[in-house]
């Protein structure tokens, strides 16, 4: 891993406290990354504890290997959150987890690094693939991509209302679209109007990024394995920094915490109901961590935790 590329954990202390429970308990970090949550959470740990870290990225898991060669209680796991639920199963560690953390999305060093094609600030190859050993580049799956398909994931995961005028551009282009500066500058000649001192790529290297990664579908199948995963009394926790992901975690916090799905005019009170998991709120940074870390401006944290009764 370069030592040029800095990942600056948003709401760190909040994250771990979030969490935190048993000192020599069972605990999970679903997006290791470059380790801030993990570290500041084993700080916090008896020898006893165990921590299962998972990430995609290979230079992530590089870092976590050096974690957990220093550190008996750390299992790295190279893959995604998705395969949480057969994971723990392996090791027998299902229902027993204490807390889970989950930051979504693309990290610091994967935008700042301009070979991995993730930001239009820098030209490079265009990939952005979370792993980028396995799966179709951004530049593949745009070649085979139809129009329509191209339009409707920048709608869908951009929610760019000039989504169908974008993919036309780009499908029309008349050389294949390689590299981040080509796919921003087409886009760029094809947007008719964006948001003062916001590149009118944005939304659309988003939705290509999610796209790629089948970032959605990951997300909405960890949130049941991860609530299943935990014990009673057992927390998660998980950071979002656009609106999709931040409306899944609330939404799927929400529907866990209404207990039974029943008809609205079911005859039944609502303290028989048999509520799953217990809402704790949302956390936002604070103006103090905005002024040292901007990119914390778009993040929040949704915190629950599993009842008894689940």
């Amino acid at each position: 891993m370069s030592s040029l590329f800095v990942h600056q954990t948003v709401l760190l202390e909040e994250t771990v406290q979030a969490v935190l429970g048993a000192v020599d308990g069972i605990y999970v970090d679903a997006t290791f990354g470059r380790g801030g949550h993990s570290r500041e959470l084993l700080s916090h740990l008896s020898p006893q504890a165990l921590l299962i870290a998972f990430d995609k990225d290979p230079e992530a898991i590089a870092a976590g290997q050096a974690l957990a060669d220093s550190d008996p209680r750390v299992i790295m796991v190279h893959a995604s959150f998705a395969d949480l639920a057969a994971v723990l199963a392996e090791r027998h560690l299902a229902g027993r987890v204490d807390g889970i953390m989950a930051d979504l999305g693309v990290s610091s060093p994967q935008i700042d690094d301009a070979s991995r094609g993730f930001s239009f600030q820098n030209d490079g190859p265009l990939d952005m693939r979370m792993n980028p050993r396995a799966g179709l580049s951004a530049a593949e799956w745009i070649a085979r991509a139809t129009e329509e398909q191209l339009a409707d994931a920048i709608f869908r995961y951009g929610e760019e209302r000039f989504s169908r005028r974008i993919a036309k551009a780009i499908k029309q282009n008349p050389e294949p679209i390689l590299t981040t500066r080509q796919l921003s500058e087409v886009v760029a000649a094809a947007h008719p109007a964006w948001e003062r001192n916001k590149n009118p790529a944005t939304r659309t290297f988003q939705a290509i990024r999610i796209a790629v990664n089948g970032e959605l579908d990951d997300v909405a199948g960890f949130l049941p394995d991860a609530m299943a995963a935990l014990k009673p009394g057992g927390k998660l926790a998980v950071i979002s920094f656009h609106s999709l992901e931040d409306r899944m975690v609330k939404q799927f916090f929400r529907k866990q915490s209404q207990g039974d799905d029943l008809p609205r005019d079911f005859p039944i009170r609502a303290a028989d109901l048999k509520p799953l998991a217990k809402s704790l709120g949302k956390i936002d940074p604070s103006p103090d961590e905005i002024s040292r870390n901007p990119r914390a401006r778009s993040a929040h944290l949704r915190v629950a935790m599993k009842l008894e009764s689940a």
